[in-house]
């Protein structure tokens, strides 16, 4: 955390006790392993003593609290810090299980990542999408997080491979299913009159959107992310363009049928044509997404959208899209919620053109 931090300050040209005045951390106590985790936060992201707020949820809701704080014209800079140190947590399903309905579905002690399965089974039946397609995916981005420095697995397998992989929750493959990952990422914001004076080239929040559907298994729609829908539709509208114009799409890909899902979700593609859209459209997890990076849990999110942000910066390296202006940003919380969140940015003297006030430096 505290070199995430370090290194955003250094790169947004700010002093965190005198620049930024205000720090939001996304974390979930659960996860941390104590209560009231806020109490451990502030020390390691330089908001000892500074107005700090803890979000319950997925990184991207932090970047919107922040972005809303920014727009009430009383702030003019502030940090966005989440990040994940799974490799510390003893029995993580039994953390997803108590997101579980507590009468009706966590006695049932099933493994949460079976209800993935059972939607995965659903959304092939009736989507039109390939079975093969989903180990496409796999091979796809783990390929393309061999550019990315802060992959924990990349690598170059087949679809076949993929689908040789041993069978976990029925379709499921193993490599379709994400692995989780330490790490941490921080994001600075500021007004649009900050930075312009802090950053030559910032990149602008043009819209976001969040949503939750139905907690509940028994009242759900099994073959749509409906969440991603209403988000996509709030940050279209606020951005005033449709998500399909941007350069390059980050989006959930926590099991590989995700992002053929949420792709659908945002307009993007009809799920039975995803093949031909990732071999004439623009790119879709350039990064190596959750498959080739690996799982941050509430970070998953930020982490996105700060590869995002080196694109739209021209600072992504290999894995570049070259004249890349736009980008969309799509985030899943993972079983057994249906809560997401979109964001959709600009670059390259683009402007503010939605929430405007609120730009990631």
């Amino acid at each position: 955390m505290y070199e995430a931090a370090v290194k955003a300050y250094e790169d947004a040209g700010v002093e965190p006790r005198k620049d930024v005045e205000s720090f939001v951390g996304v974390s979930e106590d659960f996860w941390e392993g104590t209560s009231i985790f806020d109490e451990y936060l502030p020390d390691q992201i330089g908001g000892a003593l500074r107005p700090v707020c803890t979000i319950g949820g997925d990184g991207l809701a932090g970047v919107a609290n922040a972005a809303m704080q920014i727009m009430t014209g009383r702030i003019g800079v502030a940090a966005v810090e989440s990040h994940s140190k799974l490799s510390e947590v003893d029995r993580p399903l039994k953390v997803l299980q108590m997101a579980l309905d507590p009468v009706l579905n966590r006695p049932l002690d099933l493994n949460p990542h079976a209800l993935a399965g059972l939607e995965m089974a659903r959304f092939l039946d009736g989507s039109g999408a390939k079975r093969n397609d989903c180990a496409r995916v796999v091979a796809k981005n783990r390929r393309n997080a061999i550019a990315n420095p802060l992959a924990a697995y990349p690598a170059r397998v087949t679809s076949e491979l993929v689908l040789r992989s041993d069978e976990t929750f029925s379709p499921m493959r193993r490599l379709e299913m994400s692995a989780p990952a330490d790490g941490a990422t921080v994001l600075v914001l500021a007004s649009e009159e900050r930075a312009r004076r802090l950053s030559d080239d910032p990149v602008w929040i043009d819209g976001m959107g969040w949503a939750n559907d139905t907690p509940t298994l028994e009242a759900r729609d099994w073959a749509r992310a409906r969440y991603a829908e209403w988000s996509a539709k709030r940050a279209s509208k606020m951005a005033g363009w449709p998500s399909k114009k941007a350069d390059l799409f980050e989006i959930d890909d926590t099991y590989a049928y995700k992002e053929i899902q949420h792709a659908g979700a945002l307009g993007l593609c009809k799920p039975a044509e995803y093949a031909g859209f990732i071999r004439e459209g623009p790119p879709i997890n350039p990064s190596g997404g959750s498959l080739g990076c690996g799982h941050l849990m509430d970070a998953t999110g930020l982490f996105r959208l700060g590869e995002a942000v080196d694109q739209l910066r021209g600072l992504a390296g290999r894995r570049q899209v070259k004249g890349a202006r736009r980008a969309v940003v799509q985030s899943w919380r993972g079983v057994p919620t249906t809560a997401g969140a979109v964001l959709m940015l600009s670059g390259r003297d683009g402007g503010p053109a939605g929430a405007g006030k609120g730009a990631v430096a």
